[in-house]
């Protein structure tokens, strides 16, 4: 018998490339997309950081500095992340929850209050709540892949999957931090949906966010404010938040084309935290609605590539993976720009690979870097025990006339 009978032979499951494969390389309209979104940031950074650094630290470069150096970090993290075969975080995501859970409580302990939040360790910097809402999109995508079998049971899908949101959502909450907490909550239900739960409790899910979206209005003082402030603002815009007026004054300032790089006027006279949370206002103020289209199509671009990747993937896991990733850079990335232009009540969202920050900055660049591993092992490969194909399609368009072989996914 020749050595070839062997190769046909071999387990379909293990014809899945490695992640080591020369042959596979990351996704490159991703790569190009990341690094133009972080060179953009950087600028826009610079530019509406300088004047606040100078005021708050003495110096105008410090944030700046501060800036890069935190960027390398997330391109190092990226970096190793993006050479990790992700099937290996498997280790490591019971550990780096528990170890999240600590530092959310660390914060509470601490006590650390700034701008009215306790969410930072120290002087307001190394901030948990942004590397829990990666760890917990990790964890979920694990978990669940590792439980897609059982979720139809309430015991062992449902319940489980409601203490996990309960206990990170509501340490995140207590800060409180309202907009973090949500996005955690919002990524676990629709990681849920994608894993093929039943539609009763999609529906019962919903139900209860609704409930909890409702308790939060009326039992905190910060949602309730919020919201009074963003209904006001929509029946007359000067009735807005003080923020959101601002906000608007720069968005009329910019006009289509902008004021130019480093021109705004709003960030020199009262634009609330214009290097972070106000960042998008700056940068319609400089660049105009042509420099906001320009931004938003960067980031429609990253969702569209991390959709391909998820599609490739070859397994369920690397599919819940890139799915949740990229919804979550995007859920952020909209809900910042969202509240800038008051659509959205007030939230504390950074603005990704933009807003300074390098709690935000190296948790995003370390989800690139698991995005571009599943992208260097997308497979032709069909796990028949999933019940779904992962890239791979039967052709019978050619000669019997037949419709190509559906693949049963959820969009």
């Amino acid at each position: 018998m020749g050595a070839g009978t062997f190769v046909n032979e071999r387990p379909f499951a293990e014809t899945r490339p490695a992640a080591g494969n020369p042959r596979r390389t990351v996704d490159m309209p991703l790569l190009v997309t990341v690094i133009a979104l972080t060179v953009f940031g950087l600028i826009m950074m610079f530019s509406a950081s300088w004047d606040y650094s100078l005021t708050q630290y003495g110096s105008a470069l410090y944030m700046f500095e501060h800036q890069l150096m935190w960027l390398g970090i997330g391109i190092a993290a990226c970096f190793l992340l993006s050479h990790l075969d992700y099937h290996r975080l498997r280790m490591w995501v019971v550990p780096a929850m528990g170890l999240t859970i600590i530092l959310l409580v660390a914060v509470l302990l601490v006590s650390e209050v700034r701008l009215g939040s306790r969410r930072g360790l120290y002087q307001g910097s190394y901030q948990p709540s942004e590397m829990a809402k990666l760890v917990s999109i990790l964890y979920l995508s694990i978990w669940l892949y590792a439980k897609r079998q059982v979720l139809h049971d309430v015991t062992l899908g449902l319940i489980p999957l409601g203490v996990i949101l309960g206990v990170v959502g509501g340490l995140i909450y207590q800060q409180p931090d309202i907009s973090a907490a949500a996005t955690v909550l919002m990524m676990g239900g629709l990681l849920f949906f994608l894993a093929g739960a039943d539609l009763k409790q999609i529906i019962f899910m919903l139900a209860a966010a609704v409930l909890a979206g409702w308790l939060v209005v009326t039992v905190s003082p910060t949602g309730h404010e919020r919201v009074a402030e963003f209904i006001a603002g929509l029946k007359d815009p000067t009735q807005a938040s003080y923020h959101i007026q601002r906000s608007f004054e720069a968005i009329v300032n910019g006009g289509w084309f902008g004021v130019g790089i480093g021109r705004a006027q709003s960030k020199l006279t009262g634009l609330p935290v214009p290097p972070t949370d106000s960042i998008f206002a700056v940068i319609i103020e400089e660049l105009g609605l042509v420099g906001a289209l320009f931004l938003v199509g960067l980031y429609a671009l990253l969702i569209w590539r991390g959709f391909v990747i998820a599609r490739r993937a070859p397994d369920m896991l690397g599919t819940l993976l890139a799915t949740g990733l990229v919804c979550w850079i995007g859920l952020e990335a909209g809900i910042n720009m969202a509240v800038i232009v008051g659509l959205l009540p007030f939230a504390g969202n950074a603005l990704p690979f933009v807003s300074a920050g390098g709690s935000n900055l190296i948790a995003t660049l370390s989800a690139i870097g698991i995005l571009m591993n599943i992208s260097r092992q997308r497979g032709e490969a069909v796990d028949e025990e999933e019940g779904r194909s992962y890239g791979a399609s039967v052709d019978l368009r050619g000669w019997n006339r037949r419709r190509r072989v559906s693949r049963p996914r959820r969009a």
